[in-house]
């Protein structure tokens, strides 16, 4: 049995159900093809007697970008889903038992600050504002299309100038050491090369803008958990017309030399003359589409960091921690030292969410559902079966002590990340933003057959659910681009 659509979704995570309302808006028909047994990709939930855990992103940042798509379809970000603006947005701790309370206004983090360490609010401040510029630029140019090559960023930069505002040859730890004389702010810092899953003393100081887009445009959670804004989604995009298919494997690629013709499953053919790929490039260039060249590319390529999670039902509630914390370790060069080594970090940076304190639908009444993080080598060898023990044990030693009120620990290891997503070594964000040529080493989002795009955290701009949504209206543009022309 043969259908035909105009376009082909491979892999139902947000970068392809996004991409997906995109055209179908724009009057495409659109199929998405999901293989396991629910879409959204990363951004999945997990339920555990009366406990919920979001197991991919636990924080929304420009929530604008995905209501500039529901409007697409008619409706809004508000019209589907509750959105909690959170302050404090973070608490930050260190193993000498300080702590600091970032708060959703600057000034009031900026005052905290100055409690926290004398002369650093102004610092802080003046950061803000080199971050601010940063994203401004970025915004326009590294964020405003593909980056097929270094010219098609520097056709969109203004003048020479714009380069040197986006901070790209210096390293995320380099600025932190230039803004702020402690170094636990230092540290600070340098965690935002997490969110791409990078180490921050060779990631460009780029990702400094994060912290503004977090200062000024607040840190947000979705009531109900994300699970409810995956939920969302699919439900703007069955209502555009897209028809969302789960458990279907798509298991290759079908094109000329030329072209890409569709897409082959168990059983049966989808023919489109568009190919949309959200999976990882070197499942496509290996598995779906074979090209020896493009995946030896893909795999000299650097890997974003994987992780451990361990979702923690706890009984009881736990003073003095707050929605989102961060548990930093003694030494971040060690820590990520061990991870080049190929370690889990002997002494690792702990996020901790707490969804409970902000939604009580999220844990049984008294308890809190605590979901704990640390940063690990993209290696399915990685030993995880006894990480939960120890990382609760870890945990004591630096803040709140877990082990006699948890009432189960359940650990998400490389290797189930690897199995679920087909993400090899279980990489979280696809590739690593480290070094200054990262951005020009993602796999490219026009593939190696006309009709064939990539979308999502394993091409421009990252992982992410801003970048991948980004990555959603960049690819869409291509696509409608490439129609106009032929």
């Amino acid at each position: 049995m043969t259908q035909h659509y105009d376009a082909a979704v491979v892999g139902g995570g947000v970068g392809g159900l996004l991409t997906a309302i995109r055209l179908a808006t724009a009057g495409r028909q659109v199929v998405v093809l999901e293989r396991n047994t629910e879409p959204g990709g990363k951004l999945s939930t997990r339920e555990r007697d009366g406990f919920m855990f979001d197991t991919g992103p636990s924080l929304l940042t420009l929530p604008s970008l995905i209501d500039d798509v529901f409007h697409l379809a008619g409706t809004s970000l508000a019209d589907e889903v509750r959105l909690q603006r959170l302050d404090p947005s973070f608490r930050y701790f260190w193993p000498d038992a300080s702590t600091v309370t970032f708060r959703d206004q600057p000034v009031a983090t900026a005052e905290a600050l100055d409690a926290f360490s004398p002369g650093s609010g102004a610092e802080y401040l003046a950061f803000l504002a080199h971050a601010r510029q940063i994203w401004q630029v970025s915004e326009r140019t590294f964020f405003a299309g593909d980056m097929a090559s270094p010219w098609s960023l520097l056709r969109r930069l203004r003048s020479p100038r714009d380069f040197t505002k986006i901070d790209a040859l210096r390293t995320l730890q380099a600025r932190g050491k230039k803004m702020f004389h402690d170094p636990r702010l230092q540290q600070w810092l340098g965690r935002y090369a997490t969110y791409s899953g990078s180490d921050p003393s060779r990631t460009p100081a780029t990702l400094a803008c994060i912290a503004a887009v977090e200062a000024d445009f607040g840190s947000w959670y979705v009531v109900g958990g994300l699970g409810a804004l995956r939920d969302a989604i699919v439900r703007v995009a069955r209502s555009t017309g897209v028809e969302v298919r789960t458990e279907s494997e798509v298991i290759a690629i079908e094109a000329t030399r030329r072209h890409v013709t569709g897409v082959r499953l168990a059983g049966e053919s989808i023919t489109a003359p568009v190919v949309v790929v959200n999976a990882d490039a070197e499942h496509l260039y290996q598995d779906l589409l074979p090209d020896a060249k493009r995946l030896r590319s893909v795999q000299q390529t650097e890997r974003s960091t994987s992780g451990v999670a361990v979702l923690v039902g706890v009984d009881g509630r736990t003073p003095h921690i707050g929605h989102h914390n961060v548990w930093f370790s003694r030494d971040y060069a060690r820590e990520f030292g061990d991870m080049r080594a190929g370690r889990v970090p002997a002494d690792p940076t702990i996020y901790g969410c707490v969804s409970s304190l902000t939604d009580a639908s999220q844990a049984p009444a008294g308890c809190e559902n605590w979901y704990l993080l640390i940063n690990t080598p993209p290696d399915e060898e990685v030993a995880t079966r006894d990480v939960g023990p120890w990382l609760l044990e870890r945990l004591a030693a630096v803040g709140p002590d877990l082990r006699s009120r948890a009432r189960f620990a359940e650990v998400i290891g490389p290797r189930d990340l690897a199995a679920r997503y087909r993400s090899p070594g279980g990489a979280i964000y696809g590739t690593s933003s480290n070094g200054r040529s990262a951005a020009f080493r993602r796999p490219a989002m026009r593939g190696p057959r006309r009709g064939l795009f990539l979308v999502g955290g394993a091409t421009h701009p990252g992982g992410g659910l801003p970048l991948v949504t980004m990555s959603a209206r960049i690819v869409t543009q291509l696509i409608l681009r490439s129609h106009r022309q032929r």
